[in-house]
This record gives C-alpha cells, sequence and structure tokens, in this order.
C-alpha cells in the first residue's frame, strides 16, 4: 500500500465498517512504518479489474510478535479465496519479521472471518469486551504459534511494499 492507496482503500473500509472504520490519520500512520530498513509494518492491497482496489491488509511487528492489523475484501470478491490470499501475504511477512506468534482480534458476529483464520490454524484465546466501539461489540481474540507460510498454498498477486 502507497500512499496514493489511501483514499480508495478509505472508501472501501467506509463501506464494510461504517460504524468503526479507520482514519486516514491512522492509515498514515501505519503507512510511516512500513517502509526502509528498520520497518515493522507490511500493508498491501489487492487490485480488481481496471485497478480498483478490491482488498488490503496488514500487519504489525513488534519483537517476535505479529499482530494482524486489518484485512478488509470488497462483497463483490467475497467468496473468491482473496482474503485467504492476503492473509497468506501477511503470514509469510510475519515469518519474514521472525515472529513467533501472530495475534489478531476479529468481531464476534463475523464468522466469514473467523473460519478463515481457523483454517490458517488460528486458535479463539479469549475476547475483548465492548473493543469495536461506538458498536460495542465484543471481539474474539486469536492467535497462530509459528506462522509459517506452507509452499503448496497459492501464491499471492498483490500490489504492495515489501517490509525491507
Amino acid at each position: 500500500m502507497r500512499w496514493w492507496d489511501i483514499e480508495p482503500v478509505l472508501e472501501l473500509e467506509q463501506e464494510l465498517f461504517p460504524e468503526d472504520a479507520w482514519s486516514a490519520g491512522m492509515f498514515w500512520s501505519e503507512l510511516a512504518h512500513a517502509r526502509g530498513p528498520h520497518a515493522t509494518r507490511r500493508y498491501v492491497v489487492a487490485e480488481g479489474s481496471g485497478g480498483r482496489i478490491v482488498g488490503y491488509a496488514g500487519l504489525a511487528a513488534s519483537g517476535d510478535l505479529g499482530d494482524v492489523q486489518t484485512i478488509a475484501v470488497s462483497r463483490d470478491q467475497w467468496g473468491t479465496g482473496l482474503g485467504a490470499r492476503l492473509l497468506e501475504d501477511l503470514l509469510r511477512a510475519a515469518t519474514a519479521f521472525e515472529c513467533a506468534e501472530v495475534l489478531l482480534e476479529v468481531r464476534v458476529d463475523n464468522t466469514r472471518a473467523q473460519k478463515l483464520y481457523e483454517r490458517f490454524g488460528f486458535e479463539p484465546i479469549g475476547f475483548r469486551r465492548g473493543y469495536y466501539q461506538p458498536g460495542n461489540v465484543d471481539a474474539l481474540v486469536m492467535r497462530l504459534s509459528g506462522p509459517t507460510s506452507p509452499d503448496s498454498a497459492p501464491s499471492v498477486h498483490v500490489q504492495g511494499e515489501t517490509h525491507g
């Protein structure tokens, strides 16, 4: 993800998460840590036909811990495997960042995403009450120990910047 992707990403963010969408400032802050030799973030976008952004994802790394910050896929791409390809890219980045485990939060009412994470080996470890505001929706916290990028997994084709 580059700075010129922020505006179309914000449009998709608002469409998918109208109550708790990230702000432009949040994306700018994350991207500030995604480049150079000391990068601690990986943010990517996926483009559909005509260059339209149809998905995006981000990972933050700190020490040996990775944290999936966001994954979003436009509704017209649901069921195409794009979410899995974005997650695979983040897990490759976690491996490159030498993360021993990866955490994430997912809305308790988002069973589609929970099933995706379970397919990749994430396990529930707890809840964060009222995490998603202003709707006061709980988050399920999930963890993956020892992230790997299986050779049998499909290659990810997303536009993005490498972390270092």
